[in-house]
């Protein structure tokens, strides 16, 4: 089943995706919740209801504005140097345990909203990413049961400004990361069932129709449920939180010469089975 969260009248609402036309879940079952977050929160028994009024629903008419698959996310957690290949072109061995960081919730940004160019950074970079939608509430999650706990996944660009994340005094990975509207993601979330493997997916990056990241996730260092059991050490994962699991070779900066954003461009990051995430690119506007 395909997920997306959209603005209406009275704020952002739930729909499934049926052959391109969205429907809304709440309005066709009033028994279902109107949100994303509270969707998940509901559970399995919730999302098998949502899929068969998914296909059976009556659509929504008209243009509709999709918001990030999770419009407002707990967490958004985010692994670096989570593919062996990236983790060589920035000149750093694999690590012997994922790297984390996060974002703030005011870098979450939408399918084709602008990713803008601050004012105060000249090197905005794009990072393809798979990202994992987490469906139950847990802490100390065995690896083995860790996929138990994900709804679904979407597709990600942690949007990096490398001159404050790697250059300011002791490294700024929070600030150089969470820049508003920094982390676009959607257009839908994909349930598990319809995914499989998140293990076999071809992630690509095209900047301005040229590729310019190509892999799969076969390539990651540490797996989705290595990835879920340990952050789960730490803090409890909750229904609608997030994780961007890393992004592969060709990232801007390694590049000779580097490629940076620009206003004007167009990303698009591509993951098979879940589809296609699009963002221009604009200047910050004058203040």
């Amino acid at each position: 089943m395909r997920l997306v969260s959209y603005l209406s009248s009275t704020g952002p609402r739930v729909a499934g995706v049926r052959q391109g036309q969205f429907v809304d879940l709440n309005a066709n079952d009033p028994a279902l919740p109107s949100t994303m977050e509270a969707l998940l929160a509901a559970g399995a028994e919730a999302l098998t209801r949502a899929a068969e009024v998914t296909a059976k629903g009556k659509p929504l008419d008209g243009e509709v504005q999709l918001l990030a698959p999770v419009p407002r996310p707990g967490k958004v957690l985010c692994v670096g140097l989570n593919y062996a290949d990236h983790a060589r072109e920035s000149g750093q061995q694999p690590p012997p345990e994922p790297v984390l960081f996060n974002k703030l919730l005011t870098a979450v940004s939408a399918p084709g909203a602008p990713i803008v160019v601050p004012r105060i950074s000249q090197e905005v970079d794009y990072e393809a990413e798979l990202v994992v939608v987490i469906g139950r509430q847990g802490r100390y999650i065995p690896e083995a049961d860790a996929l138990d706990y994900v709804a679904g996944y979407t597709v990600g660009n942690d949007v990096s400004a490398r001159d404050w994340q790697l250059r300011k005094p002791g490294g700024q990975w929070l600030l150089g990361k969470t820049f508003d509207g920094f982390a676009p993601f959607g257009p839908h979330l994909v349930t598990a069932d319809e995914v499989g493997n998140p293990g076999k997916l071809r992630i690509q990056l095209r900047l301005n129709g040229q590729t310019m990241q190509d892999s799969t996730t076969e390539q990651l260092i540490f797996s989705i449920d290595k990835l879920v059991a340990y952050v789960s050490q730490v803090c409890t994962l909750l229904p609608g939180d997030i994780i961007f699991t890393g992004t592969p070779p060709g990232v801007g900066a390694a590049r000779k010469p580097p490629v940076f954003l620009k206003p004007g461009d167009v990303v698009e990051v591509e993951i098979e089975k879940l589809g296609v995430l699009r963002n221009p690119v604009v200047a910050e506007a004058a203040r």
